[in-house]
């Protein structure tokens, strides 16, 4: 059979609305199935014994929580306070970030770098397409705030450039 053929069936099958069809030959068995639906035979119920009484054991006692002065501070990294001037270059697309274009190859950008308008500083990766973001300023990368194979939300922040 060749695609023409092949093509053909295909057509036939949905000008006519054929859910499935079957076409066997000495050299093959071909199989041709429309829409998503799925037959499956019915499924006797299954008897489960009567449930038995459990007993669950008494949540352990916490110590109370620390009060505001003294609870541990993380403070998140601020882009006003990393560099006043900085351009925040940020995730266009949910996916993983790579700084790398290869696992083996040195990162496309580091802190410090200088870079220009349009220079690649990453990868994204979504549903297996590769992504390369690149700067939307000339500049000096001051902060790289994702690490390498995070996954990367709509808008996040990845990088701080100082624009020169």
């Amino acid at each position: 059979m060749n695609a023409k053929e092949l093509r053909q069936i295909l057509q036939a099958l949905t000008e006519h609305d054929v859910a499935e069809l079957t076409l066997e030959t000495p050299d093959y068995k071909l199989t041709v199935r429309r829409g998503r639906e799925v037959a499956l035979a019915p499924v006797p119920p299954v008897q489960l014994p009567p449930a038995q009484p459990v007993s669950v054991p008494a949540p352990p006692v916490q110590a109370p929580p620390l009060g505001p002065s003294s609870a541990p501070r993380e403070e998140a990294p601020s882009s006003e306070k990393e560099c006043k001037n900085c351009v925040e270059v940020k995730a266009p697309i949910v996916g993983t970030f790579y700084r790398a274009p290869a696992p083996d190859a040195p990162p496309y950008v580091q802190e410090g770098d200088r870079v220009e308008k349009g220079q690649v500083l990453c990868i994204i990766e979504a549903m297996k397409l590769m992504n390369e973001i690149e700067s939307e300023v000339s500049g000096i990368v001051r902060k790289i705030l994702v690490q390498n194979g995070e996954p990367v939300e709509y808008g996040q922040p990845l990088f701080l450039i100082e624009p020169v």
